[in-house]
């Protein structure tokens, strides 16, 4: 049984971490967490002013830098831009489109975000990688089935739910195969993966609105906090566990409590749907792994 908080993590000064959307929810907890361990952390977050007001809040050394990653333009330009080691990279920046919405590139909003961007700005990030990539997913992924006929809701009628779930399927098949690869190519790095459980963040409210009365009664009785949605994605940064983990909460169905590895479906260990989705992920994103 695991007790773990965020007073195990171990003293992180002198190392460099990225948190996407940062700014607020689980990303904001996740960096006050390891700034207050002595990382230093950059912020890469869609607005760079709500990010300097997350960072004024944090305790240690922080860094604003802007990152859409509805954008590959500003993707390509965030990794340009960087240099030096990452010691941790964690790609927690996320959206729940309740319509069809296009990225700027064309993909469908969830997927696109959720999924294309991360996958582009971890390759073009990979020769800075020097210890973990952390991607947060969900048990959603439970409910997922990836059509590579039509990924882009081209020509299927559009479902928020679905697009999501898929999304969060294609973050742990996008998790196995980074794994695979960094292990081939003889690098200490890891891949981990990390689900929050119920946590009552903004992503709930769409399109401006409150949920639907129902769910928010959920919410309100069963959602933890950011502070305790952070725990899986702190716990698979930093715990001595192995490559390709999937960290959760303990309670709940997963939903709440303190972090522990949880199980993932069997599509989401299919090694061969993970090395064509990211097949697919190269040619839509034209972005390469190195290795």
């Amino acid at each position: 049984m695991t007790t773990w908080t965020v007073r195990d993590i171990p003293d992180l000064t002198g190392t460099t971490v990225i948190v996407t959307g940062a700014n607020a929810g689980v990303g904001r907890s996740t960096a006050q967490a390891l700034s207050g361990a002595g990382a230093r952390v950059v912020l890469a977050v869609r607005n760079p002013e709500k990010g300097r007001k997350a960072a004024a809040g944090m305790p240690r050394t922080t860094e604003v830098r802007e990152l859409d990653l509805a954008d590959l333009e500003s993707v390509r330009a965030f990794a340009a831009g960087w240099n030096g080691p990452i010691d941790l990279l964690v790609n927690n920046a996320g959206i729940s489109a309740p319509s069809l919405g296009r990225t700027v590139d064309g993909f469908e909003s969830s997927f696109g975000v959720n999924h294309l961007g991360h996958f582009a700005l971890t390759n073009l990030l990979f020769e800075h990688l020097a210890g973990r990539v952390v991607t947060v997913a969900s048990q959603a992924e439970r409910m997922a089935q990836l059509d590579f006929d039509d990924l882009n809701w081209q020509r299927r009628p559009f479902r928020g739910s679905r697009a999501y779930n898929d999304s969060k399927l294609a973050n742990l098949l996008f998790t196995a195969e980074l794994q695979r690869r960094l292990t081939a190519a003889g690098s200490s790095a890891l891949a981990q993966a990390a689900h929050p459980g119920l946590v009552a963040t903004d992503i709930y409210q769409r399109d401006g609105r409150r949920p639907p009365i129902p769910w928010a009664i959920t919410l309100k009785l069963l959602a933890q906090g950011p502070a305790q949605g952070a725990l899986p994605v702190l716990y698979a940064a930093v715990a001595d566990i192995p490559g390709n983990s999937f960290a959760g909460p303990r309670h709940l169905a997963h939903m709440r409590g303190a972090p522990e590895l949880i199980p993932r479906s069997a599509t989401a260990q299919d090694l061969d749907l993970a090395a064509r989705l990211w097949d697919v992920s190269e040619r839509l994103t034209r972005v390469s792994c190195p290795v």
